[in-house]
């Protein structure tokens, strides 16, 4: 075999060249560029049909007869060439390996090299021609390179019941999977109907209310006279509606109003004797947002303890560390008392300064005023209440704030429960019923009204029949140009007052 190696700058002046040397049957090996030439690798035919079929004169030309063997899986036929390099292969190494006096038929051993041979058939040793017609018994025969059979792959067992329990594993995870992902669907649609039902029933509640509401109007015209009236004094919608709702028929629109005032007094809490306070004594903190006049109201209620039993009983403590000035008027009005003016600063400070004011029959404390939606809120609140001693908080309610404010402060500063409330600023208010209607339904204790700045002139205690009466005295000018058509729909837009649960307390006789 003669390999021959051709160079050139292209691969079509390689090819010719092997062409002109090898012609046109020559055997190409291989085809790389090089170094930036082009390398052909070439062999003659005839070197390739002298590997495929060897010489006669040669060992491997002559027929070798074949032994018979044991059966063996299928194979495919071996090309002439494969055939041939077996032979010439056996010839060659049987004498080499060391006779096996008694080889096992059975016996499996992998190649160690010649891997390409083992889907080859194995030949048996030639024999000659004196032994061939003669039939002898089989003998085992010694292993040699041409009766060695390839090794066959071990089978492991197949475990069926093994297999049966993992698919039915599966096949049962398979239907949870299912049946968990069919009740999820199934829940978000749920939740969507639920969503789209109540949306309908909202709709269908307003129209119907609507429609209610001006059927009533048409026949019993007193109500809407009644539902305008409230609504111009600053009571909200919800409560004039429910009201309105329960008013006894067959009275006018006098008689109507006179019922409405005496429930409305009758559902406000207030205190009538003044000595709940300032003849029991205790630790009581006046609590509200910025500007209400707690500073001015803690003033006026430490000159009436010291108009009643004296400064020495009174003690005042101020936690206004944060606003310039804050404290310092608390000390003017103490000066001019002559209370003893306690500045504290956290939790810690407040329960020494309470149990070394213990022995004072009122203390009062003036808190720092912030936000209803502040988070610190919270915090004066567990701060008072975690104090040490049973402070009663009163919440200050500004007259000059809206409903909707107004029920955001007392939900803000409610926390375990409030004692009561001081109703300020009640000179600067337009209309008040916003303030009564909270009390109503909030269902806290009016202690005293505020209507100005003199201390301790301007503190009264309240009378919830004054003050339903101002509240329709003193009516709004834009709720009082309300018109019957608008009355409709205002009603539908309240829905169900069922659904209202500060609405549940109303006591209506």
């Amino acid at each position: 075999m003669n390999v021959k190696k051709f160079t050139a700058p292209t691969s079509r002046e390689a090819l010719r060249k092997v062409r002109e040397a090898l012609g046109p049957d020559a055997v190409i090996l291989s085809n790389r560029p090089v170094d930036g030439v082009v390398e052909i690798l070439a062999l003659d035919n005839d070197d390739v049909a002298s590997l495929a079929s060897p010489s006669e004169e040669s060992e491997m030309a002559a027929p070798r007869p074949s032994m018979q063997m044991p059966e063996a899986p299928m194979f495919r036929e071996p090309a002439p060439a494969a055939r041939a390099f077996q032979d010439m292969a056996a010839s060659r190494y049987a004498d080499e390996l060391p006779p096996e006096p008694m080889a096992r038929p059975a016996a499996r051993q992998p190649f160690s090299s010649l891997g390409a041979l083992d889907d080859a058939p194995a030949y048996a040793a030639p024999q000659s021609p004196m032994q061939q017609p003669m039939q002898q018994p089989a003998q085992p025969q010694p292993q040699t390179y041409a009766n060695r059979r390839a090794p066959q792959p071990e089978v492991q067992a197949f475990d069926m019941a093994a297999m049966t329990a993992m698919m039915s594993a599966a096949i049962a995870q398979a239907k949870e999977s299912a049946a968990s992902a069919a009740a999820s669907a199934a829940a978000s649609e749920m939740q969507g109907m639920m969503g789209e039902l109540r949306a309908m029933r909202g709709m269908m509640e307003s129209q119907l209310a609507e429609l209610s509401w001006g059927t009533t109007q048409q026949r019993e015209p007193q109500k809407a006279v009644v539902l305008r009236e409230m609504l111009a004094a600053g009571f909200s919608a919800s409560l004039a509606r429910y009201l309105v709702d329960k008013l006894p028929a067959g009275k006018d629109a006098a008689e109507a109003m006179r019922w409405i005032k005496t429930v409305l007094a009758r559902n406000i809490t207030t205190m009538t004797d003044e000595d709940a306070i300032l003849d029991r004594g205790g630790v009581f903190a006046l609590v509200g947002p910025t500007g209400v006049g707690k500073t001015t109201t803690t003033a006026k209620l430490a000159a009436r303890c010291v108009m009643r039993h004296g400064p020495e009983k009174l003690a005042l403590i101020t936690t206004d560390a944060y606003r310039i000035g804050g404290h310092e008027q608390l000390r003017i009005y103490g000066k001019i008392l002559g209370v003893m003016v306690h500045s504290v600063k956290d939790e810690a400070d407040l329960r020494i300064a309470l149990k070394e004011l213990r022995n004072k029959h009122t203390v009062l404390i003036d808190t720092i005023g912030m936000s209803q939606r502040d988070q610190m809120v919270t915090e004066q609140v567990a701060m008072l209440t975690d104090s040490g001693a049973n402070v009663q908080r009163l919440l200050c309610l500004n007259s000059t704030s809206t409903n909707e404010t107004l029920n955001e402060v007392v939900r803000a500063y409610q926390g375990s429960g409030l004692a009561g409330c001081i109703m300020t600023k009640l000179d600067e208010a337009a209309s008040i019923g916003n303030v009564l209607d909270v009390l109503v339904r909030q269902k806290l204790n009016l202690y005293y009204i505020s209507n100005g700045q003199r201390v301790p002139e301007d503190l009264h205690l309240a009378d919830r029949a004054m003050l339903v009466d101002r509240a329709f005295r003193n009516k709004r000018d834009a709720a009082a140009q309300l018109v019957d058509a608008d009355l409709p729909l205002m009603m539908a837009g309240l829905g169900n007052l069922n659904n209202d649960r500060s609405l549940r307390e109303v006591y209506v006789g």
